[in-house]
């Protein structure tokens, strides 16, 4: 088995598609990566805040494995981390 490593770290204080590089995140237990829009106890997608707004958020981090973003550069997206 291989070593898990970070190729990069990216957040965004607003809701965007894209997030931004950073050299370094602080991670808030419970909440989230602080700064980033996504941080929270509970759901910030506008579209799960109206059906319920008390819902858990479950998208306080997201670690994407680099192989998808290889395997989608083969089907000829270009792509970089973030």
């Amino acid at each position: 088995m291989s070593k898990a490593r970070v190729i990069s770290l990216n957040k965004s204080s607003s809701h965007t598609l894209a997030k931004y590089p950073v050299k370094e995140v602080r991670l808030l237990r419970g909440l989230g990566v602080e700064g980033d829009a996504h941080l929270g106890k509970t759901v910030k997608h506008r579209s799960r805040v109206a059906k319920d707004p008390t819902q858990p958020n479950l998208r306080q981090v997201h670690l994407i494995h680099s192989e998808l973003h290889d395997e989608l550069r083969e089907q000829g997206f270009d792509l970089d981390p973030g």
